[in-house]
């Protein structure tokens, strides 16, 4: 249908959804359209079209995705005050951006790099936003060069990629605030000159405001940017000594989304780093196997392990014990009783994981060649202890080196089920103690 939009005015439209821009003038958070483009908007996204001239529009929408219009542009000031700020630190610089769940960080990001293109400044991006990154896949910290005006950082390609295995950096701070750094440097090395670093809603209690803290200390950005409605960023904020740090609102072009659409986005993009995979098999003797934790192993005597297996009343198929807890494989049709499981944790004064052949299936890898360079996603299909093969459904077709195992499970539609963050603990620990 073609929609017509009067002088200074904001269309906002929400996806799925396609536009065109038939006659006028249009630009989207800095990046000016040309006529006959047209702009995709993904499922559970919303784009603010700013018109500049009166403007005709074809738009092609879902029967849930309605669009709006709002009078005047809305960017607010505080973020073009933030460009401004950002852009006058000298080179190179980092502009890190911090912010809760749906606060406009990706728009923010997004503004800020076509206004730096505008500046005539080289432009990098750093998404680590896991659990909504839009440069890599999902679980995954991403790197892009910019190189001219861009309306969605998800059609950004990708020069790096950093498979964590999350969807939060719970569990792995240190892994994304290295990752984060590396790419800082790689940027540099490649003269980008102005650094845009797009950071995760993670940012209520003490552990996330430890995380935001540290990440700050440890990159050193030129200047923080802070969007935020009640003071939600203040105990992070107040902690930091240096760099400077701007706090903005949110625009109310943002799209606020609950727990079930961004969870239906990630899913959107494991199908899309998914696509046409097939089930290779990859014998462990020619790979290395990493996962997301790894506390280190206590020796297991054979006395020790008879005496869990007593205490639970099953023989195992593996038993591997760390400082924190012990970690218990069987094989599917066994069983431990409650009370038994419950002594257990009392005599042995520590957690006792029991696990099932069989629950590795579908946790979500990372395939790595001999460089460590990230080459895709892949799902895990089954293991084979007896003739110690892994099998993983994947579209890589490179020489695959090394497997980094994730916390997380999809089923056969790529959907969610679950989370696993010991899991690849145990049958790496299982394949090292067969060999």
């Amino acid at each position: 249908m073609i929609h017509q939009v009067k002088a200074d005015k904001t269309l906002l439209v929400n996806g799925p959804a396609s536009v065109r821009l038939v006659s006028g003038e249009a630009e989207i958070l800095g990046a000016p359209l040309n006529i006959s483009e047209k702009i995709v908007i993904r499922n559970g996204k919303r784009t603010p079209f700013y018109i500049k001239k009166e403007t005709s529009f074809d738009i092609t929408h879902g029967k849930d995705a309605p669009f709006e219009e709002a009078d005047g542009d809305t960017i607010p000031n505080s973020w073009r005050k933030a460009a401004e700020e950002a852009l006058a630190l000298g080179k190179p610089s980092v502009a890190l951006v911090m912010g809760a769940v749906d606060s406009g960080k990706t728009s923010l990001c997004t503004f800020l790099a076509n206004n730096a293109l505008r500046a005539k400044r080289t432009v990098g991006v750093i998404d680590a936003d896991l659990g909504q990154s839009d440069i890599g896949p999902p679980t995954t910290v991403g790197l892009a060069y910019i190189h001219k005006p861009i309306r969605d950082l998800f059609y950004a390609k990708a020069e790096e990629v950093h498979f964590i295995g999350l969807t939060s950096p719970g569990g792995a701070e240190s892994r994304v605030v290295t990752c984060i750094n590396d790419f800082k440097k790689r940027a540099f090395q490649e003269a980008k000159d102005f650094l845009v670093i797009n950071t995760d809603g993670w940012v209520e209690g003490e552990d996330a405001v430890q995380y935001k803290v540290m990440l700050v200390e440890k990159v050193v950005p030129s200047i923080v940017v802070g969007i935020e409605g009640e003071k939600e960023l203040s105990p992070i904020l107040s902690r930091l000594s240096k760099p400077s740090a701007l706090t903005i609102e949110t625009s109310t072009a943002v799209k606020k989304r609950d727990r079930d659409q961004r969870k239906a986005l990630r899913e959107l993009g494991y199908k899309k780093h998914l696509r046409n995979s097939k089930v290779e098999a990859f014998p462990l003797s020619w790979i290395k196997i990493e996962g997301i934790h790894s506390s280190p192993s206590l020796f297991l005597t054979n006395e020790r392990l008879r005496k869990i297996e007593e205490a639970l009343g099953v023989r195992t198929v593996f038993c591997e014990e760390t400082v924190e807890a012990i970690l218990v494989f069987l094989k599917r049709n066994q069983s431990v009783d409650f009370e038994k499981l419950y002594k257990a944790k009392e005599v042995f004064k520590k957690k006792v994981e029991v696990m099932h052949q069989g629950d590795e299936r579908g946790l979500l890898v990372g395939l790595h060649d001999a460089e460590n360079e990230f080459l895709g996603l892949g799902v895990i299909s089954s293991i084979d202890y007896r003739r110690k093969v892994m099998k993983v459904s994947t579209p890589v077709t490179r020489e695959v080196a090394t497997i980094k195992v994730g916390g997380i499970k999809l089923d056969n539609e790529f959907r969610e089920v679950g989370t696993a963050a010991t899991l690849w603990a145990v049958f790496q620990s299982t394949l090292e103690g067969q060999s």
